[in-house]
């Protein structure tokens, strides 16, 4: 801290309205000219460019404070209006206030019993902690309801506020607009006192300072004009505004000089009233806005600071940073969930500072001679003075790095082993920005591991995503210990890991440890190379006449030792009575002390967002550090053997035997002949309705139930006839990708379209397409498509089939929006939440939310899937440990 400095605590905060005596005071010209610049392309005195309001031009001195270009603020000049003009973002208090006072005395229309009470009420309610702003809107109703003046006796009439600007006293012989003149008059009035009452500080604000005579200029700072490439200045928006009220204001002042007609002043003011008005505000209801020659609506002062774009959200809360990097992501399944692949031409213009000491003295200056254009090197070099040397434009850089000494600052090009934070947007979650290690490689686009994919909802077609690189030391140190992305597995959502394998790794995990699979001596060789492992191999399953290797066998090198689960695999068929490891179907996973004894591995076993999974449960014995060498080991073995063996999936894999398309056939052409009997039964009128439904509402829910039956049993069908040696079925089965739903739809039956979560119905008058006659209910008239992705779509069912997915895409998009802007409230609402070092949960000033965090005190993210303490894995432990014994 510097010396002598002394700090001070800032009690409160006033606004309050200046005067017009107080803007001109601050102002340094009157402004009368409309006009900007002279045929020499200097600012011409006493218009809106006016040079003693500050410069904008290099190499110019300001006429006020005599400095130049950056060190100028700027300087207020000011208008002086011809008629008085309404503040438009204070004319709801104005009205409020004006149907609170008498029209006639200007007191406010209470007794003098009345105000007594109520200024005695303002003394003590800061005392009782309550807000006085809730007995002035008392006050400001119940003055309002009064007939009559009590001091004077004048009868009140009522007051009407026409949006923006315009008041209104309406009487019996009709209403009257009270120009601003007359409504500064009664303001003008009001004595402290009431103003007090009426919830306004008259030492800070008077209203009828509101009511302006006198408007303030910003200086020029605040609205630069910009050359363009013709040569012809262009001005700011703030400036086309203000010449409009200049030229307007003149206007009127010539016209009542001139004393001309009552009819063409009160026009003008009008217009000056208007220009105004979209000076303050150009986006208020009830005028249209104004324009540019373009046609395009101006940004004015309340467009600069309100909203995304504005000056608030947009240059305060977030702005854009130095350090920083954006390009496309790509795969890379070789990196570990901690790496990132950074570009090298990033790696080179991305700097990280460190300081020169005589440990590393000699690689910096080996740095300092590679330079800036060679990776690893050096950009920039700060001495101990303070002075900068940019490497770029040195000739001989050994002579400068002879002159390195300890103390002095290398900024060095991004290398491997750094840590830096990577981000994708929207950042929706804590897990959409990361701390990351860096590896350096060729090409143009980050890589990264695909466990990550999952936090940062990121595919590969095309997305984007941020880099940020820390500059000091605590930062890195922070962002190492409390953000890199093995912290960060498991989600604070739900205490379960929200990073872990998905498509691939999944599909090669249940190949690897089914029954079936046995490795000779040479693949599991390859494999554990592959996974970078070293140490000795597990002694065959089967010795003679080869030595043979199971999959299970190879799995378990990677699980840690002491982990004990057991559960159902995905591929699970849910018989009624389980038979546990002796499953006929190797569905019933058992580990026992880190090895996998019975049951194959699949999503259930350690896929992404799987709690209660093997993987959580080395994550929760075994922490985060096993858990990422685990998952990194046996996701580069997994990938090794799906690439080996390979793994696809063509036509033949959807393709069903004549006898199955004929079974289908028959299930769909019952369906039909029952879904017109029913529409048989409903025109007789014997269909008996559901509770509570219409019989129209019945019919329609029993022909969706029929068709849904139908398609279901027509995919039953088609999952009898693709085995599991079907590669769509693995994906389907392991969790890895896609569902039943989706092999039925392209192997049997697409099914049933819906739009709102009914048949289609609408499109012509009385029929869905012009195909069919009107009244049809049929199933194929309302959008039952009976063939597959595979035999194709026929016309009349393809319509149907881009129906229903355009609601889908529309659906998307409308949910997007609204859950981002819900996400930002509740943001806004919560951010000042916080857990004291007491347990308790409160707001910035410090009042308490809750007494103890989520009443019980558990942190989601270290719960054992929202348990505290997981009772059936500390059973299963014992039990484990016995049964092996």
């Amino acid at each position: 801290m510097i010396s002598g400095l002394t700090t001070k605590k800032i009690d409160t905060i006033e606004f309050g309205l200046l005067s017009p005596e107080d803007i001109r005071k601050m102002s340094i010209a009157q402004i009368v000219v409309a006009d900007t610049y002279d045929e020499d392309g200097y600012p011409i005195d006493s218009g809106i460019m006016d040079p003693k309001l500050g410069v904008i031009d290099p190499g110019q001195r300001c006429k006020t404070c005599g400095n130049r270009v950056g060190n100028c603020p700027g300087h207020f000049g000011h208008i002086e209006l011809a008629r008085p003009i309404m503040h438009e973002g204070y004319a709801k208090v104005i009205h409020k206030v004006l149907r609170a006072i008498c029209r006639e005395c200007n007191r406010v229309l209470l007794s003098d019993e009345e105000i007594t009470h109520f200024q005695k009420l303002f003394k003590r309610y800061p005392e009782m902690g309550q807000k006085t702003a809730n007995l002035s809107n008392e006050i400001l109703k119940r003055a309002a309801k009064s007939k009559t003046c009590p001091h004077c006796e004048a009868e009140q009439l009522k007051l009407k506020l026409e949006k923006p600007t315009s008041i209104y006293e309406v009487g019996e012989a009709g209403s009257v607009r009270l120009t601003p003149i007359d409504v500064r008059a009664r303001l003008e009035n009001i004595e402290d006192d009431d103003y007090r009452l009426l919830g306004i500080n008259p030492d800070a604000a008077r209203l009828e300072w509101a009511i302006l005579t006198v408007l303030s200029v910003p200086p020029v700072t605040v609205r630069p004009s910009i050359t363009l490439e013709s040569g012809v200045r262009s001005e700011d928006d703030l400036s086309h505004k203000l010449i409009d009220i200049i030229r307007i204001n003149q206007r009127l002042r010539e016209n009542l000089d001139a004393g001309a007609p009552q009819l063409i002043v009160e026009d003008l003011w009008e217009l000056l009233q208007y220009h105004c008005t979209t000076y303050f505000d150009n986006g208020v209801s009830g005028i249209p806005p104004a324009r540019h020659r373009s046609g395009r609506a101006l940004r004015t002062l309340a467009q600069r600071l309100k909203g995304k774009e504005g000056r608030f959200r947009s240059n305060l809360s977030g702005k854009r940073v130095d350090f920083s990097a954006r390009t496309v992501i790509s795969p890379d399944p070789n990196l570990s969930m901690n790496e990132v692949g950074v570009p090298d031409q990033i790696a080179k213009i991305l700097t990280i500072p460190q300081r020169v000491t005589e440990w590393n003295i000699d690689e910096m200056k080996d740095l300092v001679i590679r330079g800036p254009d060679r990776h690893p090197g050096c950009n920039y070099l700060i001495r101990t003075d303070g002075r900068r040397v940019d490497l770029r434009f040195v000739k001989d850089r050994s002579i400068i790095a002879d002159t390195i000494e300890p103390g002095f600052i290398v900024e060095r090009h991004l290398a491997n082993g750094d840590i830096v934070l990577f981000n994708r947007q929207p950042s929706l979650h804590r897990m959409s920005i990361m701390a990351h290690e860096v590896r350096v490689m060729p090409y143009r686009t980050f890589r990264l591991s695909l466990y990550v994919c999952p936090p940062y909802n990121a595919d590969f077609d095309g997305d984007e995503m941020n880099l940020h690189v820390p500059q000091s030391e605590e930062s890195r140190a922070e962002a190492r210990v409390l953000m890199r992305v093995q912290e960060q597995i498991l989600s604070p959502r739900y205490g379960g890991p929200i990073i872990g394998a998905l498509q691939d790794y999944i599909s090669a995990a249940f190949l690897l440890t089914r029954k079936s699979n046995l490795l000779t001596k040479d693949q599991v060789n390859q494999l554990l190379a592959t996974a970078d492992y070293e140490l000795v191999l597990p002694p065959p399953a089967i010795k003679a006449p080869v030595e043979l290797w199971t999959g299970k066998q190879i799995f378990s090198i990677f699980i840690p030792e002491g982990i004990n689960i057991s559960f159902k695999a995905n591929i699970c068929r849910k018989c009624t009575v389980c038979k546990r490891e002796d499953c006929d179907y190797d569905s019933y996973v058992v580990v026992r002390d880190g090895n996998l004894v019975f049951g194959v591995v699949d999503e259930k076993a350690f896929g992404a967002g799987e709690p209660d999974s093997l993987f959580h449960r080395i994550i929760k014995e075994n922490g985060p550090t096993t858990a990422r060498i685990f998952m990194d080991s046996v996701g580069k073995l997994l990938v090794r053997l799906i690439t080996d063996r390979g793994f696809s999936m063509g036509l033949n894999d959807v393709t069903l035997p004549r006898a199955a398309s004929q079974r289908i056939k028959r299930i769909l052409s019952d369906a039909d002949q029952k879904v017109n009997q029913l529409i048989e039964t409903y025109q007789r009128g014997e269909l008996d309705p559901n509770p509570g439904q219409t019989l129209l509402e019945t019919l329609e829910q029993r022909i969706m139930a029929t068709l849904a039956e139908a398609r279901d049993s027509a995919g039953a069908v088609a999952g009898e006839h693709l085995g599991l040696e079907n590669t769509a079925v693995i994906m389907a089965q392991t969790g890895a990708r896609g569902s039943r739903l989706n092999l039925s739809q392209m192997a049997a039956v697409v099914g049933q379209q819906a739009v709102r979560g009914e048949r289609i119905s609408r499109g012509y008058v009385g029929r869905t397409l012009p195909h069919f006659e009107r009244g049809n209910l049929g199933a194929r008239a309302r959008g039952f498509v009976t063939s597959s992705y595979k035999s194709g779509l026929d016309p009349i069912e393809y319509w149907f089939h881009a129906a229903g997915g355009r609601e889908g895409l529309v659906d998307t998009a409308v949910r997007t929006s609204t859950s981002g802007y819900m996400q930002r409230r509740l943001m806004t609402a919560l951010q000042d939440l916080k857990v004291e070092t007491d347990g308790t949960v409160r707001t910035a000033p410090g009042r308490i939310v809750q007494f103890r965090f989520g009443d019980d005190g558990v942190d989601p993210s270290k719960s054992d899937h929202g348990r505290s303490v997981n009772i059936d894995i500390v059973i299963e432990k014992v039990l484990g440990k016995t049964r092996i014994e």
